[in-house]
């Protein structure tokens, strides 16, 4: 069979749909190059991620809010660039072994109040509960923002070496949870509860007794006898964890408005961390300080309406306006700590202030 095609002939002229294909077919030659040089990195870290291990001051079904979405989200969010192993209380270290540990690098990053966690720092008194500094849980970002408590953290672990402390957040109110009822101050003396620091030393004078234990054997001490109740939390947290399935009793009088807790990292962890993973640990902090705002504001009111597990009591105003006016001379005892102090308890008292002169809807009374 003869050749059918013209030896002589020449190319056909090139259409618009030929063109259109020709330039497909060299787009995407280069698309899937741009692509292969874009993801390199991505196929890259998948193999070698940059590993974490960080521990939060909080028992699993705690952290199940105040930390795991976060930390859900942001590995996820880094798209195998980086992992963050998530520990809870007492896990990898005991709780006042945690900032050592992360100095010395054992663990790279950890949730906690510097209280609890014995930071080196003058201003370590302020992380927790500090008595009356808050009134709600809205006040605690404020003050960091707006009047300069975050300048002076930063001033202060910049102090110390290997430590980077990232940022603050507010968590619930201090409400004490008992087997046996408070009505009054003079109910207080002699009862063992698990509390924070400042607040524990505080009540103290109240005769309140402080005890320190691991995060997961507090339900039993208390079901024990070996603690009488908790001044640790607000109603959220009670319910969430099962104390108040082993409290008879609820204390409305609240010793402030709001948690202070922070989030650390080993100065040399957050270094090897790219500036866009660091961005994005940043941004997941923000998510995860929004999400207890939200769980905690709510859960707090919810509870203490519908909450059927615990009986709610109180002091009476009178004796109970008693309390609020000692806090002043405890104030004034722990700016004596040191001049960076002393700026702390100026600024509580600046805003305390403020607020008051603004009224509705800051303060109502």
């Amino acid at each position: 069979m003869k050749d059918s095609k013209n030896k002589d002939s020449k190319p056909l002229p090139q259409t618009k749909s030929s063109s259109r294909r020709d330039f497909i077919k060299k787009a995407g030659t280069g698309t899937a190059g741009a692509l292969a040089a874009a993801t390199a990195p991505y196929a890259f870290s998948q193999s070698n991620p940059i590993k974490w291990r960080l521990q939060t001051y909080s028992g699993a079904p705690l952290g199940a809010h105040v930390i795991k979405p976060q930390i859900e989200a942001f590995n996820k969010a880094a798209h195998g660039q980086m992992e963050i192993e998530l520990y809870y209380a007492d896990q990898l270290v005991a709780t006042d072994e945690l900032f050592r540990s992360m100095q010395n690098g054992t663990i790279d990053a950890v949730q906690s109040d510097d209280a609890t966690m014995a930071s080196p720092v003058d201003i370590n008194v302020f992380g927790g509960y500090f008595p009356f500094s808050t009134r709600y849980s809205l006040d605690l970002p404020v003050l960091f923002k707006y009047y300069g408590m975050d300048e002076i953290w930063a001033e202060a672990y910049g102090e110390v070496k290997g430590v980077e402390w990232i940022s603050a957040g507010a968590w619930d109110p201090c409400h004490i949870f008992t087997k046996d009822p408070i009505r009054s101050l003079a109910d207080m003396k002699g009862k063992r509860v698990f509390g924070v620091p400042t607040a524990g030393k505080f009540l103290s004078r109240y005769g309140l007794v402080p005890v320190t234990l691991p995060w997961d054997d507090i339900e039993v001490a208390i079901q024990t006898g070996e603690l009488d109740g908790v001044a640790w939390c607000g109603f959220t947290e009670a319910y969430e964890v099962g104390w108040a399935d082993v409290c008879n009793y609820a204390l409305l009088n609240n010793v402030t408005g709001a948690w202070c807790g922070s989030y650390f990292a080993n100065t040399k962890s957050w270094e090897a961390v790219p500036p866009h993973l660091q961005e994005l640990f940043k941004l997941s902090i923000d998510s995860s300080h929004y999400y207890r705002q939200v769980w905690y504001w709510g859960g707090e009111a919810k509870l203490r309406v519908e909450g059927k597990k615990m009986e709610l009591t109180e002091i009476p105003a009178e004796e109970w306006d008693t309390v609020v006016k000692d806090a002043e001379e405890f104030w004034g005892e722990l700016a004596s700590i040191s001049p960076r102090a002393a700026r702390v308890v100026q600024i509580f008292k600046d805003y305390t202030a403020v607020m008051e002169q603004a009224g509705v809807p800051y303060r109502y009374s």
